[in-house]
């Protein structure tokens, strides 16, 4: 037996026919029985959409009651149209009108009571079964109960509806003396519940579309995320296996640098060249587990910020005006350092290319007693800004770095429309690089603005 076949209490399999006839049955009694009472206040309307947005700030306080004042304006004209058809009976056909307003389903079935009633006291030669009053009565609140529940429930009311229309013609129907109404309730309430069910459906096929970006865009960051992070750590890769390889050069030369060496200081030697070759080996496998299908290891070493002056020359060529400012005493920094500090330079001065046509950018490197610091910025666009496909890649990798280091990072749209990029990266006293930093001391990298 399949998982989808159902065994009744003797034992027998349940045929798919039968589950679909008890499927429809568990619909229309969830829809129109299940809690039909239930108290269910209508909200008032959102007052941010195209139209009431730009209404008055006074006007717009109330704009959130039209929906109330459309039903009393139903209200009002069922009660008008009863009046006029010069029976007494016909002016409750108010009454599931004003109750749609809190207890929607309850509404409708007091709506369809409601037209029983008027078309059984209607007058010898009146419209039947619904009259005048009990036809605008009964199709506005099934309009507004659709809108305020979902397509299967107003394609439950119509079946029930026909249902009714046809009992009535069957068992009362016939006479010469009375204009039927059915053909017209029929076709006039199935066109307005098509248009509210196609409504319904647009909206949760617009709230589908938007909960679907929203995870695609959640998944795009962390995938851009992780990528970034893979180029950074291939980057530091040439810079840790340099420092590896000069910690076991040294320590194989060093045992013959001094004369009759003991063994132990031979020992300890060997057991840091030991220690450096196997970190070395551990390294590669790293690079070969973050390594890109379709990536190739440089053939020359990663670039500082003494390459920085290349940079710019190339940015210059490209048709970006850029000046360079250097502040402090220059000195030597870390490799870790000096490559994260030239990437991110870079990437600025990309994006400036990228989105601001025609500007000029600065590029300011201050050497402080405490690290370094860098300021990118770029005047507004001169010219017709396009759109770029692969938008916050740029500003994640240079967080990341950033963020590596134990540094800080703000990038925020200038008052003016420019743009500026602010980095700092400290960097240890001389006396101190061998001390552990505390990786979870550094400060959390802010972000004011954003960019690719």
């Amino acid at each position: 037996m399949t998982k989808t076949e159902t065994k009744t209490a003797t034992g027998k399999a349940r045929s798919p026919e039968f589950r679909a006839a008890a499927g429809l049955i568990g619909s229309l009694r969830q829809d129109l029985f299940t809690d039909a009472f239930a108290y269910r206040p209508l909200p008032r309307m959102g007052t941010d959409g195209v139209i009431t947005r730009r209404l008055p700030e006074r006007l717009r306080e109330y704009a959130g009651w039209f929906p109330h004042f459309a039903i009393a304006g139903c209200a009002l004209f069922a009660l008008v149209v009863g009046t006029a058809n010069g029976t007494g009976v016909d002016l409750i056909t108010v009454v599931p009108l004003l109750l749609v307003l809190v207890r929607p389903v309850a509404a409708w079935w007091l709506a369809l009571v409601v037209t029983a009633i008027t078309g059984v006291s209607a007058s010898y030669y009146a419209d039947w079964p619904w009259t005048p009053s009990a036809f605008a009565s009964y199709l506005a609140v099934m309009t507004i109960v659709a809108i305020r529940t979902n397509p299967r429930t107003a394609g439950w009311m119509w079946v029930l509806t026909l249902a009714y229309s046809m009992f009535v013609e069957t068992l009362f129907g016939g006479g010469y003396m009375y204009s039927s109404t059915t053909a017209p309730m029929l076709f006039v309430s199935a066109l307005t519940l098509l248009a509210v069910s196609a409504l319904h459906i647009r909206r949760d096929a617009k709230k589908e579309v938007a909960v679907q970006l929203s995870v695609n865009a959640v998944e795009r960051s962390r995938r851009t995320l992780l990528e970034e992070r893979t180029t950074i750590a291939r980057e530091l890769h040439d810079v840790v296996a340099h420092h590896m390889s000069v910690v076991a050069i040294q320590a194989e030369a060093a045992p013959y640098r001094v004369e009759n060496p003991p063994p132990e200081l031979e020992k300890a030697f060997a057991t840091i060249r030991e220690n450096a070759v196997a970190a070395l080996t551990e390294l590669r496998r790293v690079l070969g587990v973050v390594r890109a299908e379709d990536y190739d290891a440089p053939d020359a070493p990663q670039p500082t910020l003494a390459d920085l002056e290349g940079l710019l020359s190339n940015v210059r060529e490209a048709g970006l005006s850029v000046e360079k400012a250097v502040t402090g005493a220059v000195r030597e920094l870390p490799q870790g350092v000096e490559l994260s500090a030239y990437r991110i330079i870079q990437e600025a001065l990309s994006n400036a290319l990228r989105h601001a046509p025609g500007a000029t950018a600065k590029v300011e490197v201050s050497y402080v007693l405490g690290g370094l610091g860098l300021r990118i910025v770029n005047t507004p666009p001169q010219g017709l800004v396009k759109p770029s496909p692969g938008a916050g890649h740029g500003i994640t990798g240079m967080r990341e770095r950033v963020t590596m280091l134990n540094g800080e990072m703000t990038a925020r749209l200038l008052p003016d429309g420019g743009y500026e990029v602010a980095a700092y990266i400290p960097v240890a006293a001389q006396d101190d690089e061998d001390e552990p930093a505390d990786a979870g001391a550094g400060p959390a990298t802010k972000a004011d603005g954003e960019r690719s």
